[in-house]
């Protein structure tokens, strides 16, 4: 048997980015974490992160489609915000109200959904970095392309304000627990909150 040189071995390597491996994906992941929460959803870019996680900027896009796809993943929520954005935006405008609160409901209503939203949620609250991101992301991701539909100019107040309704409301029904909020059955709350948040939007 013969030995390779040290001369041999070395041009044998290929030069740049590291190939995929085992943990590439997870890897992409701890970078994409780490660009989100120190830069914002805004100035983080795929390119940034693949050199990050020391790969291929195609690696990055081989494992995830777009930005939003990363940032979704990476922050683990246990929603797809693009999805939700065309649920609520699918009906008639009449029922927009509704529709919101019935699938911000629907998310924090599942064992997993409120463990993950509850952690997302009070990271918010005690980390600017992380209330920063996800005000980009969800601006991004949500609320924005709910604004362009309401097609009036005060659309983005208009849904900053349900957003308040939300917020609260997820607050003192799954982060304080305050009765009799806490204990209100689901479809009660819904049809409590949604004539509300129709007004905001539409009134």
């Amino acid at each position: 048997m013969t030995s390779r040189t040290p001369k041999a071995a070395a041009k044998s390597r290929t030069p740049g980015r590291r190939p995929g491996g085992p943990d590439t994906r997870g890897e992409i992941l701890r970078a994409a974490r780490e660009s989100f929460a120190h830069k914002g959803f805004t100035a983080t870019s795929m390119r940034a992160v693949a050199r990050e996680a020391g790969v291929d900027a195609a690696l990055v896009h081989h494992y995830f489609d777009s930005k939003d796809a990363l940032f979704i993943e990476a922050m683990a929520l246990p929603i797809d915000p693009r999805q939700v954005a065309a649920h609520v935006l699918s009906g008639p405008p009449e029922e927009l109200g509704r529709r919101i609160i019935t699938v911000f409901l629907g998310v924090w209503e599942s064992p997993d959904g409120q463990q993950r939203m509850k952690a997302i949620l009070r990271s918010v609250v005690s980390s600017d970095e992380v209330a920063r991101l996800m005000r980009e992301g969800i601006s991004q991701l949500i609320l924005t392309p709910v604004a362009e539909a309401l097609g009036v100019p005060d659309a983005q107040f208009r849904v900053s304000l349900v957003a308040t309704q939300l917020i609260g409301m997820a607050m003192t029904r799954y982060v304080i627990e305050l009765d009799p909020i806490a204990s209100c059955e689901v479809p009660d709350l819904i049809d409590r909150m949604a004539p509300t948040l129709q007004r905001y939007l539409t009134g």
